[in-house]
């Protein structure tokens, strides 16, 4: 076999091979005399219809079985003998076998060359110091008294500003002429003042008692943030069936026993003050991480191949749309242009390949590998979060073929921790 590698840019190359024509028809006839014990033809015995006959009848089907069968040996062979690997299966290309002639054909691949990522001591990040003020604690606990608000039967007679309302509700929309099957709900809390009520809405139900019903109509503006919405009329039927008011309590020692394990106010707030800098402290290692990930990013020497950003960038929109879901919107009914939020993500996406591979730059020249404790711990985890045992975990990722992919990424993790070890983090 003859093989020439061609390096067509700094990550793509094309590898030109000849099988000599004594390989090619040897393989012919080995996968001529499979098809002459399988293959059933009038006038034949099972199994013995000539070699002859077969090559006629079936040339096309052999000569695929013969390339496929020689192609993918060839480029193992040449490949393995020169130390390259293929980012992905080389795309094959102007092949040509035929009976008595050399088989020939281009492979095309994508590779991450050999590159130095420098110097990691060069490295220079800036941490924040962790502070947390006063304002901070105390807006922690405001929030923490708004969550802890209860409902109390309101002593006002009418429905005004402050009170939360439980009303059942008919709901029509009408768009462009066309009228909606009518939306019924029972026992809805609207709290008055709230952002989230339609448009208007507050001003008509002002002044209502218990047990009063009022219809009328909304228009929605054009501009209102829900797309579907915008531009819409609906009409409205509102019963009002308890009046109620939401009492905050009190910011004291008694709030913080009620929240079963402070024995005073200032316990809380010690321990709402260690929780903000604990947040703090994460939010600086996650900054620290990104910024040396965008360092590393830049000291890729060559374009990275388009391939591993598309990939990328499909990773990102899926997993964007996974999180619409988690939060129960479908991500077909909303009015996202998912061609240009794709296109959004190339930057990002580009940052985020370039820093991968540096990090497998560092991997490989640090011989930084990963053990089956490793693996065992990230089951673990998994495990303890799903309530699925350890081995079922490694199973379930065996199965779908993603233990190489784990790997990776405990891989690069190891990376970054070795490339944090060497920057010089200065504290401002």
């Amino acid at each position: 076999m003859k093989s020439e590698l061609v390096d067509v840019s700094e990550t793509r190359r094309n590898l030109v091979v000849e099988i000599a024509p004594d390989l090619v028809d040897a393989e012919i006839a080995r996968v001529a005399a499979r098809y002459s014990k399988s293959v059933r033809l009038p006038g034949f015995r099972p199994g013995k219809v000539p070699a002859k006959v077969v090559r006629q009848r079936f040339r096309g089907q052999i000569l695929h079985d013969v390339a496929e069968h020689l192609v993918a040996h060839a480029v193992e062979d040449a490949l393995g003998e020169r130390g390259v690997e293929p980012i992905e299966s080389p795309d094959i290309r102007d092949l040509v076998v035929n009976e008595g002639q050399p088989l020939t054909f281009t492979a095309s691949f994508d590779v991450v060359p050999e590159f130095d990522p420098g110097d990691l001591t060069t490295i220079e990040l800036r941490k924040p110091p962790v502070v947390v003020d006063d304002e901070a604690v105390d807006q922690a606990l405001e929030r923490l008294r708004q969550r802890a608000a209860r409902f109390e039967p309101a002593e006002e007679a009418v429905l005004s500003e402050g009170h939360t309302a439980v009303v059942d509700l008919v709901r029509q929309t009408m768009t462009e002429g066309e009228t909606a099957e009518p939306d019924r709900h029972e026992q809805v809390p609207v709290e008055m003042g709230s952002s989230t009520n339609p448009p208007g809405f507050d001003d008509r139900v002002t002044g209502m008692a218990v047990g009063d019903t009022r219809q009328f109509q909304l228009t929605y503006p054009n501009d209102h943030g829900v797309a579907e919405l915008a531009g819409s009329t609906v009409d409205f039927t509102v019963s009002l069936k308890e009046l109620k008011r939401r009492v905050v309590p009190a910011l004291d020692d008694e709030f913080a026993k009620d929240l079963g394990e402070f024995e005073s106010l200032d316990a809380l707030k010690a321990r709402v003050r260690a929780d903000l800098e604990a947040e703090a402290a994460e939010a600086g290692e996650r900054q620290l991480r990104h910024d040396l990930l965008a360092k590393l990013a830049e000291r890729v020497p060559f374009a990275v191949p388009p391939m591993l950003v598309d990939r990328e960038m499909d990773r990102r929109v899926q997993e964007f749309a996974r999180r619409l879901i988690d939060q129960r919107i479908d991500p077909r009914q909303t009015n996202i242009d998912w061609a240009a939020f794709r296109q959004g993500q190339l930057e990002p996406a580009t940052d985020s390949v370039k820093s991968a591979i540096a990090l497998d730059q560092i991997a490989r020249r640090a011989a930084i590998t990963v053990t089956e404790a490793d693996l065992e711990g990230e089951f673990e985890k998994f495990a303890a979060s799903t309530g699925r045992s350890a081995a079922a975990i490694r199973a379930r990722l065996q199965q779908d073929g993603e233990l190489p992919r784990l790997a990776a990424g405990l891989r690069r993790e190891k990376a970054v921790a070795s490339a944090l070890g060497k920057a010089r983090i200065v504290t401002i």
